[in-house]
């Protein structure tokens, strides 16, 4: 399929071929939600952590004798059911990451893009160049609409361009192999560059 593809000036640059099999799929939401909740439990810190009965402060003394006081018996103050005693069966820390398979992330992402271009969210531009100047920059974002961006430009980011870029609110760019599922659902409108169209056809053939 044909897209147009513009300039960063919003001026016409010809056009481009999508593969069909990156971008002409028809989008599948279980298969978007797994991929996401992959990369957000992979993300998660999990160092969460509460104090069992074995790391309170208090003494590991028996708190009154055992029997002829007429309460219950207890021993020392660190069990549970004592205020500031440890905890029976709380958090601790480890991995909240879960196995998914090569394919399946790449049919993601594939089902990420598709769904972008279907929703009329894709744009294609000729190339993701700047001098530095973020006010240049952000004027021609204003003018094309982009509040909220994400650009993938190819195997690397132009370095004055990606200078420019980083103090625009709503404006992030990543190479190819940076793209992923959960930053292009969350975003509004989704640029790619002709070169990383490119990369990307290369990385999910």
């Amino acid at each position: 399929m044909k897209l147009d593809v513009i300039n960063l000036d919003g001026s016409n640059a010809g056009s481009v071929d999508l593969d069909e099999a990156l971008f002409g799929l028809e989008p599948r939401a279980d298969i978007l939600h797994r991929v996401v909740r992959w990369q957000r439990n992979n993300a998660q810190a999990g160092t969460h952590k509460v104090k069992t009965r074995s790391e309170t402060s208090y003494s590991t003394k028996k708190i009154y004798r055992q029997k002829g006081t007429g309460g219950a018996r207890h021993g020392d103050r660190n069990a549970p059911i004592f205020r500031h005693g440890g905890v029976y069966k709380g958090p601790t820390p480890r991995s909240h990451g879960h196995e998914l398979t090569k394919k399946f992330r790449k049919l993601g992402l594939k089902h990420a893009l598709s769904a972008k271009l279907k929703a009329g969210e894709l744009v294609v531009i000729s190339a993701a160049e700047a001098e530095g100047k973020t006010s240049a920059l952000a004027k021609q974002v204003a003018k094309l609409g982009w509040k909220r961006a994400l650009i993938i430009d190819g195997a690397t980011v132009n370095d004055l361009f990606a200078k420019a870029a980083r103090n625009i609110e709503g404006l992030d760019i990543l190479p190819s192999m940076g793209a992923n599922v959960y930053d292009i659902l969350k975003r509004d409108t989704l640029v790619i560059t002709k070169a990383g169209v490119e990369a990307l056809e290369a990385r999910l053939k």
